[in-house]
């Protein structure tokens, strides 16, 4: 099956990007597969196709061809020869290590009710509510595989999203914030006692980031288009309380390109990581900083997600952690599949990443708050 684009209206465009045109950049054809000496875990679920919000929410970019698009371009190279796994459905006391029971409560009601709205953007139904339980339970079924030393990489390509869902509140497409219970996981029952998160989501993860904003035994940083959904995520908040400097806010302009995202994660983010010497290493992969994506104005190709996650490949090496990355974000789909193509192929990759020569406006703006709680040397 070939990827299908969706065409977003303009009036739902208005709710999640500022005004700047979308670029004309098209992303090359996908090449053929490479043979890589080290493989990874993908895991996937039925269910993430039988949620579609559009029979609620008219166009809702949010659709279940999003992952046809990633499946059939994985397909067309072999799956790159990484094990696909059926994601299990998360438990009740997974989601409420991270999670209020009263949320959890509220979305079960609104299923058996028939399903409702959260927000103008957010509807729950029973497909969606265990799309979201599946979504969840292939994080957490990455993070032990991870941990258990069967894989060094991990993908979970499961929808709905999750990074926008706080403690208490559903919102932004997200009713379970997925990489977050996965990482309360770790910590809790698998003896991890620092993991690093990096949201490269082209919006803000305000629910990963209010969950962890207390702790210091999770260093969350997000590099996020200023000035769209959901809004905060500004560079002077560090945190707070005992987890004040775990995290990196570093937002960008509306058309910044691959050389500013990759400057500020070589020269800012990833050397704090190293400092933060994590023990599992996660990232929130959203696909919507491509330069087609309908909901917002950054310039990336899928080149630069490679490129993002080859840097993120050697950290892990580095400090001897396994990697697992959750689908976020994209929403235009022949440039989706072939951007989690390129981060798949980074992530097992040999090779050192390839270096890029500090930004000279954001850069060290950025490095001078974050320089203040890590070692950036």
């Amino acid at each position: 099956m070939s990827p299908v684009a969706v065409d977003v209206p303009v009036d739902y465009r208005r709710r999640l990007r500022s005004g700047v045109g979308v670029g004309e950049f098209s992303d090359r054809a996908v090449e053929p597969a490479q043979a890589f000496t080290n493989t990874g875990l993908l895991f996937e679920h039925p269910g993430s196709r039988d949620y579609d919000p559009r029979e609620h929410i008219a166009q809702h970019p949010d659709t279940p061809e999003r992952i046809d698009s990633i499946d059939a371009a994985l397909a067309a190279v072999d799956w790159l020869g990484w094990e696909r796994r059926v994601a299990p459905m998360v438990t009740r006391a997974e989601l409420e290590a991270v999670h209020d029971a009263d949320l959890v409560d509220m979305i079960k009601q609104l299923v058996a009710g028939g399903g409702g709205s959260i927000d103008d953007d957010t509807y729950v139904d029973a497909a969606g509510y265990r799309a979201a339980r599946h979504a969840s339970g292939a994080a957490c079924a990455m993070v032990r595989a991870l941990m258990a030393g069967e894989a060094r990489v991990g993908f979970a390509a499961v929808r709905p999203a999750g990074h926008h869902a706080e403690r208490s509140r559903a919102m932004g497409f997200c009713l379970f914030n997925n990489i977050a219970v996965a990482a309360q996981l770790a910590i809790a029952e698998l003896g991890v006692r620092r993991v690093f998160i990096l949201d490269w989501d082209v919006h803000h993860g305000n629910g990963t980031a209010e969950i962890f904003r207390r702790r210091d035994d999770v260093l969350y940083a997000s590099i996020h288009q200023a000035g769209i959904f959901p809004g905060g995520g500004a560079l002077a908040d560090s945190g707070s309380g005992p987890g004040f400097g775990y995290t990196i806010n570093l937002p960008v302009h509306a058309g910044a390109d691959g050389a500013t995202w990759l400057s500020l994660l070589e020269h800012v983010v990833l050397p704090a990581a190293s400092d933060f010497r994590p023990e599992l290493v996660l990232i929130s992969a959203g696909f919507d900083a491509h330069r087609d994506d309908p909901l917002a104005d950054c310039r990336l190709n899928s080149h630069d997600f490679a490129l993002m996650a080859s840097h993120v490949r050697d950290l892990a090496r580095r400090v001897g952690a396994p990697v697992g990355a959750v689908l976020e974000g994209g929403y235009h789909l022949p440039s989706l599949g072939a951007s989690v193509i390129s981060m798949m192929r980074a992530l097992v990759a040999d090779g050192e990443a390839q270096s890029v020569a500090p930004e000279f406006a954001y850069t060290p703006r950025a490095a001078s708050y974050v320089g203040q709680h890590w070692d950036l040397c």
